[in-house]
């Protein structure tokens, strides 16, 4: 596995990820109701190029494809974190983790925050995360649990 930066190229392929991680992924933890709120379509290409470029991206490839990728936004909140479903519980998210982890040390941040899906808490648990509060954030008039976690520095 290689843990490297995003670059635009990537662009479509981590929608396609992002896509089947929520679709495929998150099956049976959310309702298809709540996944078409999340992810109705896969993101359009060049919206997702920005919304990747804007933030230290993160992605790992297994054999010359993307198999996951995390977003540490200037704050310190990890606002994307998504492993393709054939990479679930293969050490992929792990992988990508201390990349995050040098980021934020080279910014200097005194924390980390992020909303955890009901699959990722475990991940950011394993890694000292403390959960702030569950929460109910509403997408297109759906209601999707997560967690509010916060990781001090």
């Amino acid at each position: 596995m290689w843990i490297r930066r995003y670059k635009p190229g990537d662009a479509s392929a981590c929608a396609v990820l992002f896509y089947r991680a929520v679709h495929e992924g998150a099956s049976a933890a959310y309702t298809a109701e709540q996944r078409d709120a999340w992810a109705k379509q896969v993101p359009d290409t060049e919206y997702w190029h920005k919304r990747l470029s804007n933030d230290a991206c993160f992605v790992a490839e297994r054999d010359g494809v993307i198999a996951g990728f995390m977003t540490l936004e200037p704050d310190g909140h990890v606002g994307l974190a998504y492993v393709a479903p054939e990479e679930m519980g293969r050490g992929t998210a792990a992988a990508l983790y201390p990349a995050l982890l040098n980021e934020a040390t080279v910014k200097r941040l005194k924390s980390l925050t992020t909303e955890a899906s009901h699959l990722a808490k475990p991940f950011f648990e394993k890694f000292g995360w403390q959960v702030v509060t569950p929460q109910q954030v509403e997408r297109h008039g759906v209601l999707i649990p997560n967690y509010k976690m916060r990781c001090d520095l």
